[in-house]
Parts: C-alpha cells; sequence; structure tokens
C-alpha cells in the first residue's frame, strides 16, 4: 500500500509541468510577445519622376511618328486626355503640296474627325511622350500630331504621310516667332547651368615649329 501511494506521487509530480504548460498565457504576456514578432513598418519610398529629355520640334515630331498608334478600341479619356484634347486647334488647315487637313470636335467631349482628300478618321487625343499634341484613330492607324508650329497627319497603317506642314493661324504666329527668335539648342545649357570656362578647355597644343633651310644648305 505504501509503494502505491508513493507511484501515485511521482505521477503527479511528474504530471504538472504538463498542466502548467497546459494553461493558456495572461493577455499581457500574448500581447507583449505579439508586440515583439509584429515587423517593423517599413517607410514608404518616394518614386522619382521620370525625367523628360529636352527635345526641339525636329526632334519630338521624329519620335512622335515612331511611336506606334495604340490597337485599343475601346478608349476612355482621363483628365489628362481631355487637357490634350482643350489644346488642338480646330478649323481648316491648308498644308504643303496643295494638301489640306480639317479638324473639328465631335458631340462627344475630347474626340474630332479629322480629313484630308480621300480619307476621313475619328480621333481622341492620347499622352505623348514628348509633350506634343497627338491624336489617334485606333481603327484605321492613323496618327495627328501637333506641334507648336506645324501638323502632320499620317497613316502608320499605310506606311505613309497624308499630309505635312499643315498650319492653323495660331501655329503661323508661333512660326514667324520662331524666325525672329529661335529656340535654344539642345546643345546649349540649361537656365541656371553655368557654361564650360575656357580655362577648362584642354588647350590644343601646337604644332612644333620646322626650322628653315637654307638655299645654300646641302
Amino acid at each position: 500500500m505504501s509503494y502505491s501511494k508513493a507511484f501515485l506521487g511521482v505521477l503527479l509530480a511528474a504530471s504538472l509541468p504538463l498542466q502548467a504548460l497546459a494553461q493558456p498565457l495572461p493577455a499581457t504576456a500574448g500581447a507583449s510577445m505579439r508586440a515583439k514578432r509584429a515587423p517593423a513598418p517599413v517607410a514608404a519610398r518616394a518614386v522619382p519622376k521620370p525625367q523628360v529629355p529636352r527635345m526641339n520640334l525636329a526632334m519630338q515630331k521624329a519620335a512622335e511618328e515612331e511611336t506606334p498608334v495604340d490597337d485599343e478600341v475601346l478608349v476612355f479619356l482621363t483628365d489628362a486626355d481631355l487637357e490634350v484634347a482643350r489644346q488642338v486647334f480646330v478649323g481648316d488647315m491648308p498644308c504643303e503640296l496643295g494638301a489640306s487637313v480639317t479638324i473639328a470636335p465631335t458631340r462627344r467631349d475630347g474626340h474630332f474627325i479629322v480629313t484630308t482628300k480621300g480619307h476621313k478618321f475619328r480621333m481622341h487625343p492620347v499622352e505623348s511622350r514628348t509633350g506634343a499634341v497627338r491624336l489617334e484613330d485606333p481603327r484605321r492607324g492613323a496618327m495627328w500630331l501637333q506641334l507648336g508650329n506645324k501638323s502632320m497627319l499620317m497613316s502608320q497603317k499605310l506606311g505613309q504621310r497624308l499630309a505635312d506642314e499643315c498650319q492653323s493661324p495660331q501655329q503661323i504666329t508661333y512660326a514667324e516667332v520662331l524666325k525672329r527668335n529661335p529656340l535654344p539648342s539642345i546643345l546649349d545649357p540649361l537656365p541656371g547651368e553655368a557654361a564650360t570656362p575656357a580655362a577648362l578647355v584642354p588647350a590644343v597644343p601646337a604644332a612644333p615649329a620646322v626650322p628653315a633651310v637654307s638655299a645654300g644648305s646641302n
């Protein structure tokens, strides 16, 4: 009988640590452990804005001409697109080689009908990578490019310009201003940039002098 009581006492003593482990932790202890396991919040990093390269009008035209027309037919204009639409010159515009283009707004805000001889396009504005005013017709693969001094109508589907050197009255005025005050070259320093001092430009060494040879020397 004494051995049985002793054996029961050993079993009870051995089960006490397991019962202690099974007891739930206090609420404060669990909260502190969760706080230790929670990762520290990561500070948001500012995303730098893309730098737009400085371009003259000829570079703008070349870059936009190579940009393909979007083939998405379903068009949902953003506020930025509508802002571009407000900058579109409308009306009849004479072009080179006797051609002409007519731009007319439609009843749908931000959309235009662009017509030239034998062609009619329904166009909408898109944001261009050069800052130029650009209209596109995704169904027919056409693009209208408006720069400060002239515009161009191109069919990328046909791979040809339908009208070039088109000018509205506003563009004719701007072209006259450019003649009197040409835009700075892309090689010129930007405002606030100092030009390279002449002292920092390495000098070109002069050619060594060639001694004169007298007529009587052999």
